[in-house]
């Protein structure tokens, strides 16, 4: 099947009869593009599929408009646009991909029940389970099918109760003169991600399940189960599915299946809120398979159009290209009276902050899910505050970073604000665990921890009263079952090198007993229900009621000065909740189990590791190995910020195109062993690169004053020159 975003003769006919019809453009209907209308003038069989994925019950979405004072804003895209959109449509279908019943106060202001009207009002044909489906335990997931069945049906291929498929597998739509089918797929990780108690019987058996299985044979299985029974039934099988492309996901990816099956035409996808317009994935049997994904909170509407020779292209609208559509009027009206209603009850200040309460760090990603953030700090800080309150000794506290929605922004914080950060209406409580349960949810917690700190978690621990060290150089063993839950402690070494705990007597931490017992304050989420896999806990009394979780925000909030000109109490700069402030919570380091403290490289192994310089191999930081010259210049690449990258496969190509143009090196014929002669070439032809000059050699040689040019370079010595060369005032990233 050939994939191409646009057919240049088309566009080359489109262009002529602008320019000698300028009327014609006026006659297109709104949101039209001049290529849709010639499309559709040369191809009237064309099928339209609009999508959405992760919308998380983004319904009120704005936009700005104008300059300066006259600058206002008016609805962005929402489910009136995409309705009015779909009305302009023929041959046209409208399906999500799951995640759109849970998210914001609108969501949980009926558990999804007006987000399932207006998606039906708005004219979906077809949807599947996301993981957020489940939040409202199970018979909230029944619920959303029941209220949706009237107006359009769900879809699981491996979604089962007693190994029988709650849902249709698959969807067979007549449309343009031919058959599509869409093959629904519900991410295995829902049972973690939501509440795997949600899943189990009242004597804590697993009744419920999502096919997926250990290396993602399960799940392929029951995809092309499906896929092969739609095929007898349709012309097209394209997958919609929730399964998203993060490198944690694996091996239940969308790539994963399209790789591990053969027969379909396209998947929809959601669950990583990954911007995806149109990537060729190959599949088992080497055919092209067109994978799209919208991102999140209906920022984009997805439209996937399959031309009567089955090409099939992928576009994702923005509300800039949407913006001569007419919404739906009735769609408009559900969408502001209810959000009229909701927004009364929650727009009272409760405080204010002159920070940013972030989710994010500086670089846009989800900080809350892989790093010490002062939301999390916050969060994590009330609940300690709020089992004070309550009348209990507190001991820790900790909270799941996913669980965290929303950054609450510097100024004044409403109630709707609170619940935008805690949408869940949960509770909080307070258990006793004993010191090697902490431990093991740590371990737990920390797992998928990286040097490059690019693994978002939902599971990640935000802490109180605590501080933890985490040593990256040593890989994770700890144990988990099928579905992803903890099953047992790691079989190796822990990852958790050093926990602390705080003693409020003197206001000093202590080191971690392991046979002590704590008091917790956390969710029943990750205390008792086994969310995000942790099944560790099973020791002392239930869990006992604390207060709702948006409460313990509003309190702790409500806990700090008033401010005398605003008269509301004011989280304030310098009191521990700067933005984008470690305060040593949650530490990370690289030290692989070899490191010798007695070594001459012991110091400048361990800096060269911190800093990111070096990573350990699979026997260690192995400081007698030898360096290649491909390592070398892959380094200094990396030091400024490896310009002009690639994705060339092999791994160091981008590096040594780059030294060859600065004249690092004069050719790169293979990679091999570097000599310590080659090596000094190269450093001091860097230091040449970036105009700089040393006032001691990088390279100083043995107690003789030997430089041993000819010998080959080990990582001991490597890190050494690395260290040298940071205490180089040059900007090294």
């Amino acid at each position: 099947m050939k994939h191409k975003k646009f057919l240049s003769l088309l566009l080359s006919l489109v262009m002529v009869a602008a320019l000698a019809a300028p009327a014609m453009a006026a006659a297109l209907p709104a949101g039209w593009t001049p290529a849709d209308g010639a499309r559709m003038a040369e191809d009237p069989n064309a099928i339209t599929i609009l999508h959405t994925n992760d919308t998380h019950t983004y319904i009120g979405n704005v936009q700005e408009v104008g300059e300066g004072e006259k600058k206002t804003e008016v609805p962005g895209l929402r489910y009136s646009t995409v309705a009015g959109y779909k009305a302009t449509l023929k041959n046209v279908l409208l399906v999500d991909a799951g995640d759109h019943v849970q998210g914001t106060v609108y969501g949980a202001e009926d558990k999804g029940q007006t987000i399932i009207k207006l998606m039906s009002a708005a004219g979906y044909d077809l949807a599947t389970l996301g993981n957020h489906e489940f939040d409202y335990t199970m018979d909230g997931t029944k619920n959303v099918v029941e209220w949706a069945k009237e107006s359009f049906p769900y879809v699981s291929c491996n979604f089962f109760y007693k190994d029988e498929p709650v849902l249709e597998p698959y969807k067979v739509f007549e449309v343009g003169g031919k058959k599509v089918a869409f093959v629904g797929i519900t991410t295995p990780e829902s049972i973690t991600k939501s509440t795997p108690k949600y899943f189990m019987d009242e004597n804590g058996n697993y009744v419920y399940s999502i096919a997926g299985g250990s290396d993602g044979t399960e799940l392929y299985a029951a995809v092309q189960t499906a896929i092969d029974a739609a095929a007898k039934e349709a012309d097209y099988v394209i997958a919609l599915g929730h399964l998203g492309v993060d490198e944690a996901s694996k091996p239940w990816r969308s790539e994963d299946v399209i790789a591990n099956t053969t027969g379909l035409t396209a998947f929809i996808d959601g669950h990583s809120h990954s911007e995806i317009p149109g990537q060729e994935v190959a599949d088992k049997s080497g055919k092209t398979v067109l994978l799209a994904q919208t991102g999140t909170a209906l920022n984009n509407l997805g439209k996937l159009t399959i031309a009567s020779d089955g090409t099939v292209t992928e576009t994702l609208l923005t509300m800039e290209d949407l913006s001569g559509v007419t919404p739906d009027a009735n769609v408009a009206k559900l969408e502001s009276e209810f959000i009229a209603n909701v927004d009364e009850k929650l727009n009272q200040p409760v405080g204010a902050s002159e920070v940013n309460l972030n989710i994010a760090g500086p670089d846009g990603k989800r900080s809350v899910r892989k790093e010490e953030t002062n939301i999390g700090n916050f969060c994590a800080d009330a609940f300690v505050y709020a089992g004070e309150k309550a009348g209990f000794e507190v001991d820790v506290a900790f909270n799941q970073g996913g669980g965290i929605r929303a950054t609450l922004p510097a100024g004044e914080i409403t109630t709707k604000m609170i619940k935008l950060c805690y949408p869940w209406d949960g509770d909080v409580a307070i258990k006793d665990i004993t010191g090697q349960e902490l431990l093991d949810a740590l371990e737990w917690s920390y797992r998928t921890a990286n040097a490059a700190n690019t693994n978002e978690v939902g599971g990640y621990l935000q802490i109180a009263n605590m501080k933890v060290e985490v040593n990256l150089g040593i890989k994770s063993t700890v144990q988990q079952d099928e579905n992803g839950v903890w099953s047992g402690a790691p079989t190796g070494d822990y990852r958790v090198q050093k926990v602390e705990i705080l003693d409020k007597a003197t206001g000093k931490y202590v080191p971690l007993d392991l046979n002590k017992t704590y008091k917790a304050v956390s969710g029943p989420y990750l205390l008792e229900q086994m969310g995000d896999g942790y099944n560790m806990f099973k020791t002392g009394e239930p869990a006992k009621f604390v207060a709702n979780d948006y409460v313990t925000l509003v309190d702790y909030i409500q806990s700090f000065p008033v401010n005398e000109k605003t008269g509301l109490p004011t989280v304030a700069l310098g009191v521990g909740y700067d933005e984008f402030v470690h305060t040593g919570r949650i530490n990370y380091v690289n030290r692989p189990l070899d490191l010798n403290e007695k070594e001459w490289w012991y110091g400048a192994a361990t800096q060269a590791l911190d800093a990111g310089l070096m990573e350990g191999t699979d026997k260690g930081f192995d400081a007698l190995a030898e360096v290649t010259t491909a390592t070398v210049l892959q380094t200094l690449y990396n030091a400024q910020g490896r310009p002009d990258a690639t994705d060339a496969e092999v791994w160091y190509t981008d590096a040594v195109n780059w030294a060859v143009k600065n004249k690092l090196v004069e050719d790169f014929a293979e990679d091999k062993t570097a000599a310590r002669g080659e090596v000094k070439e190269i450093l001091d032809s860097y230091l040449d690169m970036l105009g700089v000059t040393t006032g001691e050699p990088l390279m100083k040689g043995n107690e003789k004053g030997d430089l041993m040019l000819d010998k080959a370079l080990t990582r001991s010595e490597f890190a050494q020159l690395l260290v040298n060369l940071t205490a180089v005032p040059m900007p090294l990233a």
